[in-house]
């Protein structure tokens, strides 16, 4: 119902939806997945897929792939989502090192990356609200 509801309406005009539906599919995950939320131009979602599946603590996640995607699916803009297995939904500097990436290469593509999320059993974090990227 989460995604149904997310997929109907822009997706930054009803925050908690998105992050309840995250927190549903991610929480409680064994294993670090990364998502990416497609978004145009009215901030609808175009498509929520899943970019890679990790590790306990690590999944790869290459900036090439993530924009490649976004050029395929006409997307404006971007929602980088990942969990982490442990809980704690701190960011690590990798995760904030490959925010800065992924926003730099689409940003020259004209797709803008509005947040990366951490999701956590223990809540989440946005870098963005965090003035990490």
């Amino acid at each position: 119902m989460a995604r149904q509801e997310s997929r109907e309406g822009p997706v930054l005009s009803s925050w908690d939806k998105v992050l309840n539906y995250l927190r549903i599919a991610l929480a409680e995950e064994k294993v670090e997945r990364f998502h990416l939320l497609f978004l145009d131009r009215k901030n609808r979602l175009i498509a929520d897929e899943e970019q890679q599946r990790g590790t306990v603590d690590h999944t790869p996640v290459y900036p090439r792939e993530v924009v490649k995607r976004a050029l395929e699916l006409g997307a404006s803009a971007i929602i980088l989502v990942h969990n982490h297995p442990s809980g704690d939904p701190t960011p690590s500097k990798a995760d904030i090192a490959i925010t800065r990436e992924i926003a730099e290469a689409a940003a020259k593509l004209g797709i803008e990356v509005h947040d990366h999320i951490i999701i956590g059993r223990k809540g989440h974090n946005s870098l963005k609200s965090l003035g990490l990227f």
